[in-house]
């Protein structure tokens, strides 16, 4: 068991962030609570047609959320220790991202009357990668609903994530970059993400591994 009781796992698309959320959750044997943005039924028409879908897409994710935060506060997560694969802040990221300024403006009038208060993380780890890292990545898993990606998103949402967690003071944070890890099966980079984890001090450090 280990002392953190919420830790989320955070980061652009393509960064691992799901995979190092579940390796997490099984190597400390507590819950994991992933978002699985395959249900959303707006997410494919979201990247055929950004300004078609895109309040759709935000709204549906916003009510999974919801769903997520009362597991949390009343549900069978409350009190036990749990690894995320999702910052419930990061919602307004993407809608300020992906949502025009009447539409964006309607989201975050709802979004409060939606969003039960939620608990703050006792660490989060924000991974990171260079754009081509990314690309090559959402590449390499294949999943239906991210192909084809539209031209310069990608690049919008990594630019987006990094000033996000440039100002973050939500939690103590860990910042890794993941160029040169593999902490999907590695195991020498997973014990030194482990190390540096329980190493850690202070609100926010950083980890990286140069080739």
């Amino acid at each position: 068991m280990h002392p953190l009781r919420y830790v989320v796992v955070e980061g652009p698309i393509g960064a691992g962030k799901s995979t190092l959320a579940r390796r997490l959750a099984e190597h400390w044997q507590v819950d994991l609570l992933a978002e699985a943005p395959e249900r959303n039924p707006f997410l494919p028409r979201f990247y055929r047609s950004m300004a078609h879908h895109a309040l759709s897409t935000q709204l549906s994710f916003l009510l999974e959320r919801q769903a997520a935060a009362r597991l949390m506060i009343s549900g069978e997560l409350c009190g036990v220790p749990v690894v995320s694969d999702f910052l419930f802040e990061k919602d307004a990221l993407y809608a300020q991202a992906n949502l025009d300024a009447d539409e964006f403006a309607l989201y975050q009038r709802m979004a409060p009357a939606l969003l039960p208060a939620y608990p703050s993380p006792d660490l989060v780890i924000y991974l990171e990668a260079s754009e081509d890292v990314l690309l090559s990545r959402v590449a390499q898993r294949g999943a239906e609903y991210e192909t084809p990606f539209p031209e310069g998103y990608l690049k919008r949402i990594h630019a987006a994530y990094q000033q996000f967690f440039h100002r973050y003071e939500g939690a103590p944070l860990l910042i890794v970059n993941t160029d040169h890890l593999n902490l999907v099966e590695g195991r020498e980079d997973f014990e030194l993400l482990l190390r540096c984890i329980s190493e850690m001090r202070g609100q926010r450090s950083y980890f990286n591994k140069s080739a």
